[in-house]
């Protein structure tokens, strides 16, 4: 849970950051499916102190993390609190960070396709398309929104077709790609809704 995760120059990393407030299968689900589609040796579950975009803040940190630990059970993938360790506020801040700590790994930045719709909103979102590769899953009625969101346009040379996304993490930035999944529904906002978390 806690200390920087072991990782070798020549890896594939995939980040998944997110407050996980609280985690669900839907996390899961799309973690085993990225380390397939996009051809990764681990991925590493980020998960944060607070998420910027947000007004109000999630359950405390630690509470978060022993959930997520508890629900992804998988040899290749590892929970962590590496943002407070590090410091860092936004994406950018952290990639670089990540960057500078292990050097010669290669990171692959995973989201879903809401996320990527919302992009261009993000703290130097143009930084974390230049300089890390991104795999975008689908979730149910995000497709045609990521598709035309404005780093889809922008970044539209540098799509890289999911036939290939396995070959992501080896590709220079920029690159992404973009996989459709069969998707859960679950998300955490709906979850606290219904009271079933904290």
């Amino acid at each position: 849970m806690y200390g920087f995760p072991v990782a070798k120059s020549g890896q594939v990393i995939g980040l998944l950051g997110g407050s996980f407030d609280p985690p669900h299968e839907g996390h899961v689900h799309i973690t085993k499916a990225a380390l397939k589609r996009f051809g990764l040796d681990h991925v590493w579950w980020l998960v944060s102190p607070g998420n910027p975009l947000k007004k109000n803040g999630p359950a405390p940190l630690n509470e978060r993390i022993q959930a997520a630990s508890a629900m992804m059970q998988h040899p290749r993938v590892r929970v962590t609190g590496v943002e407070a360790q590090l410091g860092t506020r936004y994406t950018a801040q952290t990639l670089q960070a990540l960057q500078r700590r292990y050097p010669g790994v290669r990171f692959v930045w995973l989201m879903g396709a809401d996320n990527l719709a919302q992009f261009h909103y993000w703290q130097d979102w143009r930084w974390i398309i230049d300089n890390v590769p991104i795999g975008v899953i689908a979730r149910p009625g995000d497709r045609i929104a990521a598709r035309l969101s404005k780093a889809g346009r922008m970044y539209a040379q540098s799509k890289v077709p999911s036939t290939a996304s396995h070959i992501i993490g080896r590709l220079p930035a920029p690159a992404w790609s973009f996989v459709n999944l069969p998707m859960s529904n679950q998300s955490s906002t709906a979850i606290r809704a219904r009271g079933e978390w904290k």
